[in-house]
């Protein structure tokens, strides 16, 4: 069960950050993680109950959220997204891409429509978010891009070839930015979990029992000790998988 927040003594206090996908599973449990450290958090996804009910929640453990539902893959509603974060959280620290969708099955029967789909969402969601939100990041050092990632982002996985693709481009924009940004202070991480026990996990990999699978809490904790940790030392990248598992599984 989780406690009241008490955020006047937390690593994130007076920090601003946007976390995508942030309605279920995964993003959820990284919004309340960011909200217990002390973030006023902006909550975006495309289904507004979903982030009100997120928004309730931490705002009952008395922490502070606002919902900004958009389409990550739709520039005009990215631009909208982190301009009005930017202008309701006061500032801008850390960004959380997270939004995903995926399309499993076999390559030859995939359509065009879902291949379009799932890289608007998954590769072209985290370009636009992270040029949009990159001039306001660079206004605090350090500040943090945080991109989750797959295990597919690094290895392949039959009939999830277009989740597969999507996710390499990820890492590659990952790999690229941490470079690129370093001296503005900004830094650049990719978690990349194994199968996590949400919807789009369990579409993934039906063949595994839920018991198995990594807790969103788990990707949230990793998230967490990434904007907190201080020092110069980098972390790239994180992989997370089961413990039940043989490696990348």
């Amino acid at each position: 069960m989780r406690t009241a927040m008490h955020t006047e003594n937390a690593p994130l206090t007076g920090l601003g950050a946007i976390v995508t996908g942030a309605g279920r599973g995964i993003g959820r449990s990284i919004a309340l993680a960011l909200a217990q450290g002390g973030a006023y958090v902006a909550l975006a996804s495309r289904t507004v109950e979903e982030l009100e009910q997120v928004r309730d929640e931490i705002a009952a453990l008395a922490g502070r959220a606002v919902c900004i539902p958009a389409d990550v893959g739709d520039e005009a509603q990215v631009k909208q997204l982190v301009s009005r974060a930017v202008e309701q959280l006061g500032r801008l620290d850390i960004v959380v891409n997270n939004a995903g969708v995926g399309a499993f099955g076999p390559l030859e029967l995939a359509s065009t429509e879902q291949w379009d789909h799932v890289m608007a969402v998954n590769a072209r969601g985290t370009f636009l978010m992270c040029r949009e939100a990159i001039p306001h990041l660079r206004q605090h050092h350090p500040s943090y891009i945080v991109n989750i990632s797959s295990v597919v982002g690094v290895k392949g996985y039959a009939n999830q070839t277009l989740y597969s693709a999507s996710k390499h481009a990820m890492m590659g924009m990952s790999k690229a930015l941490a470079r690129e940004l370093q001296p503005d202070g900004i830094r650049v991480h990719a978690i990349c979990p194994g199968a996590v026990d949400t919807g789009l996990g369990g579409d993934a990999r039906p063949d595994l029992e839920r018991a198995g699978m990594i807790s969103p809490q788990d990707v949230a904790d990793a998230v967490l000790f990434l904007v907190t940790r201080r020092g110069n030392a980098v972390i790239d990248q994180i992989d997370i998988r089961r413990a039940s598992s043989t490696p990348w599984q």
